[in-house]
């Protein structure tokens, strides 16, 4: 198996839980983006990245800070599944935007991005994360599905897996 990580930002606990239900399946390293671990980028051929969706489509707050080190970190040739949790009857026009923000950062550094998901059985009305039918990630929505969750993982896990190996 590649070397592989989860890097996640987490405000209530939730994109933290999925973070480590997703380590533990995988058996790899999941890493909180509050401790700063930019360092650590370089050593693995994987990532996955997850983070949720505050207000109107925000990043969620640790993310925002670690993002600009993100930025400048040299992304060329990984191989990069993204996680997003966000609440599609609250802010349906904004469903888990904070996963397309992540998506738009790393758009374009020569990474491979994997594990996209067709929108069919979620309901909203726009998200940054959308694309062509189908969201760059594995969008969740723990407030109003949270039932949903541990499939949705563990399909997404399936679909992901072959390029991890």
């Amino acid at each position: 198996m590649k070397k592989a990580c989860i890097f996640y930002g987490s405000t209530l606990g939730n994109t933290e839980g999925v973070a480590k239900i997703i380590g533990q399946k995988l058996d790899i390293p999941f890493y909180n983006v509050a401790d700063n671990p930019v360092n650590l980028i370089s050593q693995y051929e994987c990532l996955i990245l997850g983070t949720s969706t505050w207000g109107e489509g925000e990043l969620q707050d640790d993310w925002g800070l670690f993002l600009s080190k993100f930025e400048k970190a040299d992304l060329k040739d990984k191989t990069i599944a993204l996680f997003g949790l966000g609440d599609s009857a609250s802010y349906p026009n904004t469903f888990v935007d904070g996963m397309g923000i992540l998506y738009s950062t790393i758009k374009g550094k020569g990474c491979k991005v994997i594990g996209l998901v067709p929108q069919e059985g979620y309901n909203f009305v726009a998200s940054k994360a959308s694309q062509s039918g189908k969201f760059i990630g594995l969008p969740l929505d723990e407030d109003n599905e949270s039932d949903l969750t541990m499939a949705r993982i563990d399909k997404w896990i399936e679909l992901i897996k072959p390029f991890l190996q």
